[in-house]
């Protein structure tokens, strides 16, 4: 299994750019279903769970390939099977992403129970209640889910989700892109992700209005066409650069920003005394201008504070002065990384959806595991600040979702080696 090795590396300095969005490249790919004739992605940033999802659509029909690096085309001109493979389905939740346009456009899918990082149960009840608004049944066995749509195809309806679900908004909105009459999602999730995909499907031919707000109009039309899309830039790597500029105390420009989709993490960053200021160039973050002080964050959907940065900001907390709280609600899972901080000597308190960070504790180098995602990336900032060597095991996660994630903290002057065991 691979690890990182990561070392005290003093104050980050230089510029970084921020690749395309992994959350918003999945659903991109997924539409890509939909079109007989062939989609463009630009800006597709090389992750292993794009890889993953490749596979996945190119056993259910989809041709794809990479003319160059960043370029994504999808030309399924029919689809062959729709069920999807079970070993790699189980490898990725955001694979469950094929079955509303596999719905929408076949009928009918059938998927095995995804996988994904262990943050939480994230059930895909809120996928098929949509779908069953839309007049599909639906069947849950111990190991498969199916919907099947009404004779003569999805018809549209109304959607109240209960919660914001992102995942839930992308697949009921790519199913009813096709279906006869209109469809409205109420309670939807507002994420920039949703934004981009809208706008995509609405390149393609699509009617659809409101995203971006929480409630979504859609429109069924007969077909779907070709079109040639750019990702947005990636929020959630851009608040770890953003986080790594602030725990070594050093000044990083961010290039490939679009600020409003930050702004929760600007925010936070400024309460603790980080210098942030948006230039023509991008996003500038100084961490090292005065004493920072402890901030209290709350997860939430957005717009705001983001879960995924929830475990690199906790991180960044126990380097300021002051104890800080952080309330997690969105997932009921997302503290595994506490355990791995205390190694460090964190001395982090965790009170069920709740922690209080001590701050002012100079970490020390330990072997810790990258329990998920996120908390892979806050295992990388607190060993840029602990002394000695930091060893982080499972990194796996984090190749999920950064792409040349080593190559980008060097050039800003990390201590970083990636081994291969």
């Amino acid at each position: 299994m691979a690890k990182y090795l990561v070392q005290k590396s003093g104050p980050l300095s230089g510029e970084v750019t921020i690749s395309g969005a992994k959350n918003a490249v999945l659903p991109l790919m997924a539409a890509g279903l939909l079109a007989e004739e062939q989609t463009t992605i630009k800006d597709v940033p090389a992750l292993r769970d794009v890889n993953v999802l490749m596979e996945v659509m190119m056993k259910l029909g989809a041709e794809i390939d990479m003319p160059e690096e960043g370029v994504l085309n999808i030309h399924t001109k029919e689809i062959q099977t729709t069920e999807a493979d079970f070993d790699l389905f189980k490898k990725m939740r955001a694979s469950i992403l094929v079955m509303g346009p596999l719905l929408a456009r076949e009928g009918k899918a059938r998927m095995p129970l995804p996988g994904g990082c262990s943050i939480g149960a994230r059930p895909i009840d809120l996928h098929l209640k949509g779908f069953r608004q839309l007049g599909a049944t639906t069947e849950v066995k111990d190991t498969y889910v199916e919907a099947v749509a009404p004779e003569g195809g999805l018809v549209g309806g109304s959607v109240y989700l209960d919660f914001p679900s992102v995942g839930a908004t992308e697949n009921i909105m790519m199913a009813a892109v096709l279906a006869q009459g209109t469809t409205y999602i109420e309670n939807a999730a507002e994420e920039p992700e949703i934004v981009d995909l809208a706008n995509f499907l609405n390149k393609m031919g699509a009617r659809i209005k409101g995203a971006g707000t929480d409630t979504i109009k859609i429109e069924g039309v007969e077909h779907l066409k070709g079109t040639v899309h750019r990702v947005i830039p990636d929020r959630i790597e851009t608040g770890t650069f953003m986080l790594a500029a602030a725990i070594t105390r050093g000044e990083i420009l961010i290039k490939n920003v679009v600020t409003d989709h930050v702004k929760p993490i600007i925010a936070k960053l400024r309460e603790c005394g980080v210098q942030v200021e948006l230039v023509d160039e991008g996003m500038y973050v100084n961490g090292g201008n005065k004493a920072l002080t402890a901030t209290d964050i709350k997860t939430l959907p957005y717009p705001g504070f983001p879960t995924d940065i929830q475990s690199p900001f906790m991180a960044f907390l126990t380097t300021v002065e002051g104890e800080s709280q952080v309330q997690e609600t969105v997932f009921e899972n997302r503290f595994m990384h506490v355990a791995e901080l205390n190694r460090m000597g964190a001395n982090i308190k965790t009170d069920g959806r709740s922690a209080v960070i001590p701050g002012g504790k100079q970490l020390v180098g330990s072997q810790v595991i990258a329990t998920d995602l996120r908390a892979g990336a806050a295992m990388v900032l607190a060993g840029l600040v602990a002394e000695g060597t930091t060893e982080i095991s499972e990194i796996y996660h984090i190749d999920r979702g950064y792409e040349k994630f080593v190559e980008k903290f060097r050039g800003l002057g990390a201590t970083i080696i990636r081994i291969e065991d």
